[in-house]
């Protein structure tokens, strides 16, 4: 049974690392019998505000359904001044209560060598929220200032053997016991 997997990018530009880094993911998942989906809609929810947990904002509910389609998460984020981006928390706030990340297998990219802070503080906010961290599939795969495209990533011997680790690890934990 193929593994459905939601890829979460915490930038929102364009251009993103971390986004190439999730396309690549996305083109490598096959080979794991794997199918990632990379979610584009953390832009559009609101500010999450206690007061609205229960909104039926058509975007928080999108990212909600989306969530518990998937078998397993994968996350990319840069760091911003020492922290997680406001759109990965943002969107993390919104699932809190909710339910969504709970039990389910996550794995933390890294596409900065020198983010390092944010990369903990993620991983400790999703550990809070009851999801299993594979470890293991936490990773860095240093692609700052080599302008790297998916193509690139997936020929580059060490960019492209950590990619394919945690995709093998990411799926084994989202299969059934």
């Amino acid at each position: 049974m193929t593994s459905q997997i939601l890829a979460l990018c915490g930038s929102l530009r364009a251009a993103s690392i971390n986004k190439t880094l999730l396309l690549a993911a996305q083109k490598s998942a096959a080979r794991h019998d794997a199918d990632i989906t990379l979610y584009d809609g953390l832009g559009n929810l609101p500010v999450f505000n206690p007061d609205n947990e229960d909104t039926h904002n058509i975007y928080v509910n999108d990212f909600r359904t989306a969530l518990q389609r998937s078998d397993a998460i994968l996350i990319a984020s840069p760091e911003y001044a020492h922290g997680v981006t406001g759109a990965i928390k943002n969107a993390l706030d919104w699932v809190v209560a909710s339910g969504e990340f709970m039990q389910k297998p996550v794995a933390c990219l890294n596409a900065s060598g020198r983010a390092t802070i944010a990369q903990a503080a993620l991983i400790e906010t999703i550990r809070t929220m009851d999801a299993r961290i594979i470890d293991d599939a936490c990773v860095t795969i240093a692609l700052n200032g080599k302008n790297f495209t998916v193509e690139d990533i997936l020929t580059d011997p060490e960019s492209s053997a950590k990619l394919e680790t945690v995709l093998g690890l990411l799926v084994q934990s989202a299969a059934p016991e």
